[in-house]
């Protein structure tokens, strides 16, 4: 199965694609999709969606995972995050892509056992599951990663109890 992982943010939204094989999970590709803040924010919406669509068509996930959104600085920042992850949503549902979503909590505990863990723990850990040489970067495309590994256990646990 694979899962494109999407964390969603208007300056970066991390992506990563994670495919389980015979041997275990393998990161097929990840990275962030970014636009300067100089750049008009409905411009950077539109950035987001087209890299998105462009990455869905060229990948061919088998579903999607994005971690929603439960907390932010402020009203605000809330706003334009609920944008971006709503453009992210629309791509997935254009491009007919079944959709996950995950908190911030439910990954960190999927990944690294422990939901209060650090940007650099779960980096560490996406890198140690993965088997990458280094852990990925940036933060957001290791973000993404994880949140796609999350539903890969998520999807697996399902499947294990479906067939008892």
């Amino acid at each position: 199965m694979r899962v494109l992982g999407i964390d969603p943010g208007t300056a970066a939204t991390g992506y990563g694609v994670v495919e389980e094989r015979e041997d275990g999970l393998h990161a097929v590709r990840h990275g962030a999709i970014t636009s300067p803040t100089s750049l008009p924010f409905p411009q950077r919406l539109l950035r987001i969606y087209r890299e998105l669509r462009a990455l869905l068509i060229e990948l061919q996930p088998d579903c999607a995972a994005v971690e929603a959104v439960f907390f932010a600085r402020n009203v605000q920042s809330a706003l334009r995050l609920g944008q971006a992850r709503g453009v992210a949503l629309l791509a997935l549902a254009e491009a007919g892509v079944e959709i996950h979503e995950y908190s911030a909590l439910e990954v960190k505990k999927a990944v690294t056992s422990f939901g209060q863990a650090q940007k650099d723990q779960v980096q560490r850990m996406v890198q140690m599951l993965l088997r990458l040489p280094e852990p990925p970067q940036p933060a957001d495309a290791a973000d993404a990663l994880a949140i796609a590994i999350c539903h890969q256990h998520a999807a697996r646990l399902q499947g294990r109890l479906r067939k008892s």
